[in-house]
């Protein structure tokens, strides 16, 4: 059974930092891209940032490029989203997924085979 759990949501303050952490179990976490999605009260979900499985390449959404940095730990199964400079616009759920179909869709939330439950981020102004 594939379970991806995501951890280290919160409530932060404008300019404050949280780093998102999402645990891997049931797949074979090395080989499979892994991204992380959001999605605000209202709004569809969106594409945050994605990560290859080597590690080798990572993207972003210009709206989180230069802030936030996507980064995985194979021997320990898990991603991470560091997030700094936070926004109030950065509120959200935000989701961890997995795909090992090409990379280079990466912002194609239907592209990803397994999705997390979700942890919620509140950025207050």
């Amino acid at each position: 059974q594939v379970q991806l759990v995501e951890s280290g949501g919160g409530l932060v303050r404008t300019g404050g930092s949280l780093r998102l952490s999402c645990a891997a179990s049931g797949l074979t976490f090395s080989t499979r891209h892994m991204g992380w999605f959001r999605q605000a009260p209202g709004k569809e979900r969106e594409f945050v940032a994605v990560i290859h499985w080597n590690g080798g390449s990572t993207n972003y959404a210009d709206s989180v490029k230069g802030r936030f940095t996507i980064s995985r730990d194979n021997a320990k199964n898990t991603v991470y989203l560091q997030m700094n400079s936070l926004k109030p616009e950065d509120t959200a759920v935000y989701y961890c997924a997995a795909k090992r179909s090409v990379y280079s869709d990466y912002a194609r939330a239907v592209t990803y085979d397994y999705w997390g439950q979700g942890t919620q981020v509140t950025v207050s102004s």
